[in-house]
């Protein structure tokens, strides 16, 4: 037979378990939250309020997040393509780029985008142009000046290269010309056709060798002269009279 304390013991056991359950199925009102379940996919329970993220990680590409959002990340590309004119996608980002690490590889940074240079030295411009950070941009140097004065042939005889008494006078001649500049010359050694290619050339150096020490006896810095030996390179002779013009150092202001 069932006592009275069994029956209020059953009654107990019956409210705690109703009890558990009315709160059990209890959510909290959306968008608050305790835990992600009580959020709708996909979205987090972060400070108890449902949100789209919880970090950047779980917002898509070109997205960051921004106080539980999903914001667009400003300036985000993929490539190129989608930035404006005049800036570069760089690190998924538009801007112009800063230096030429920034760019692929053949490519430098111009004027904030990337591009193949124009020029690596002076001489891939134009005359009245200098080079200047891959750039052709108009000279500021000023003009050179012409020569002030033109400079003389000096003749050989026939496998010399000692002076004769016509050769040191017109190397006299040079010489007060080069002193009224300070801009370099070139002094080519040449030789008539006859005799090995190799001959020719070394006979071309000693000759423009015996000008440039007169010429530095007279005062003229060697510094300032180049020895070009060219032999019979550029010989046109063909008999006596043609071959005697071949054998000379011709003098050149560079």
């Amino acid at each position: 037979m069932r006592t009275g304390t069994d029956d209020r013991s059953i009654f107990l056991a019956l409210f705690l378990t109703g009890v558990a359950l009315a709160f059990a199925g209890c959510r909290p009102d959306y968008p608050s939250c305790e835990t992600d379940k009580d959020c709708r996919p996909p979205e987090f329970c972060v400070n108890r309020k449902c949100a789209q993220c919880r970090q950047t990680s779980d917002c898509k590409e070109g997205f960051s997040c921004e106080a539980g959002k999903c914001s667009p990340i400003a300036g985000f590309c993929r490539n190129k393509t989608q930035c404006a004119a005049g800036e570069e996608c760089i690190a998924n980002r538009c801007r112009p780029c800063a230096n030429d690490g920034e760019c692929p590889s053949g490519l430098r940074c111009l004027k904030g985008q990337c591009a193949k240079p124009q020029c690596f030295k002076d001489d891939d411009c134009a005359q009245d142009q200098d080079c200047v950070n891959g750039l052709c941009v108009s000279s500021k140097k000023q003009p050179v000046a012409g020569p002030p004065c033109p400079l003389g042939t000096v003749y050989f005889g026939f496998n010399e290269s000692s002076l004769s008494a016509e050769a040191t006078a017109q190397i006299a001649t040079n010489g007060e010309c080069l002193k009224k500049s300070p801009r370099p010359a070139g002094l080519i050694g040449r030789a008539d056709p006859r005799g090995t290619v190799e001959y020719n050339l070394a006979l071309g150096d000693r000759r423009a060798q015996a000008v440039k020490e007169y010429l530095q006896r007279s005062g003229i810095d060697a510094g300032r002269l180049k020895v070009v030996p060219r032999g019979s390179l550029d010989a046109i002779g063909t008999d006596e009279a043609s071959w005697a013009k071949d054998r000379r150092v011709d003098s050149e202001w560079q």
